[in-house]
């Protein structure tokens, strides 16, 4: 092959190379286009306003205000089992009813779901699962002048006289026995009362029937045997408080991971749960300095002792229960906790 043939073979092959590099220069510049999603606006349903769940509400939950709410719902998608708004709907109706079906947040509530005062099984609903419902007698003063209404958290308390063997007057002593029991009915009502003009009526009441597992049913009914039973109003507040002394007890284990579901079931848990056990206490010595701090003990009278030598003609010593300690001479005395004995001086104990 001659040199010429060469060099065009040559410059062929730079030309056909610059030819490959641009090509593939231009490629790569050149961008794809992205395809872009135009948001959209969310539509906005157009049909009639019906009852809806503004939160979770599991099995036997009363209904209240903050519950529920009316929101618009489409068209299509309205049954005639949902609560719609209209003249003929009154909230009063809804309103203390429980729900029988677990309704999630933001479901309609339909009619089928809920069981209203009167109704059979009503207070079977409310109750949660292996709970049981009891009724506890009390007055004005120790229902918290009726300032207590379904729905609401209340701790027990157990107010008694403890007879002692002693002098001195008996032991007073006030007990709470009980926390976190939840409020059923207070004597045949289940919701809260409205006046005409939205405010809740306050009723006294002679009754109250309280949400409580078997174990604390047994205790309420033996404590209503010791004595009187007050109710006393919790705050809502103190859920927070005594989540923080259960997890540091171990009472409560903290779910691991930050699972926002696990973290509101342990926090239901503890909301929901009646506790026992733990009491505080006050006695009468606690509140006025007459009143005794323990329980009066009991004091035995010890029998007749008659020291010395027989005259003569006399009987030989005696002793019988219940007659007072005469003796003569020097005598020693003998505490043995409240028991008090007097021995005479050389005898035996």
């Amino acid at each position: 092959m001659d040199s010429r043939k060469v060099i065009l073979l040559v410059g062929a092959l730079i030309v056909a190379a610059i030819t490959a590099f641009m090509a593939r220069t231009l490629i790569m510049g050149t961008s794809t286009p992205t395809a872009m999603a135009v948001p959209g606006e969310a539509p906005v349903p157009t049909g009639p306003k019906v009852l809806v769940a503004t939160r979770a509400l599991p099995i036997g939950t009363i209904i209240d205000p903050g519950s529920i709410k009316f929101q618009p719902w489409p068209a299509e998608l309205v049954e005639g089992a949902y609560f719609q708004e209209g003249a003929e709907f009154d909230m009063k109706n809804v309103l203390g009813t429980v729900v029988r079906n677990a309704i999630t947040a933001g479901q309609p509530v339909t009619q089928g779901a809920l069981v209203k005062p009167g109704d059979r099984g009503f207070l079977a609903a409310a109750l949660g699962p292996g709970m049981r419902a009891v009724t506890v007698p009390v007055s004005t003063q120790s229902s918290v002048a009726g300032f207590v209404f379904p729905g609401d958290r209340i701790d027990l308390l157990l107010t008694q006289t403890v007879e002692g063997g002693g002098d001195g007057p008996p032991l007073k002593a006030a007990e709470t026995i009980m926390r976190n029991l939840r409020v059923l009915a207070t004597d045949q009502s289940t919701k809260q009362e409205k006046d005409e003009a939205g405010n809740t009526v306050v009723r006294t009441f002679s009754t109250v029937t309280i949400e409580a597992t078997p174990k604390i049913a047994e205790e309420i009914a033996v404590a209503q045997t010791l004595g009187s039973i007050s109710l006393s109003l919790r705050s809502i507040a103190d859920n927070a408080a005594e989540l923080e002394q259960a997890i540091a007890s171990g009472a409560v284990k903290v779910p691991d991971g930050s699972d926002p579901k696990a973290e509101r079931a342990m926090m239901l848990q503890l909301a929901s749960a009646p506790q026992t056990g733990n009491s505080t206490y006050a006695v009468g010595a606690d509140v006025s300095r007459f009143q005794r701090r323990t329980v009066p003990g009991k004091s035995e009278q010890p029998s007749m002792v008659m020291a010395g030598p027989p005259g003569p003609g006399a009987a030989p010593a005696t002793a019988y229960p219940g007659a007072p300690v005469r003796v003569s001479g020097p005598v020693v005395r003998i505490a043995r906790g409240n028991n008090v004995t007097e021995v005479p001086v050389g005898g035996k104990n």
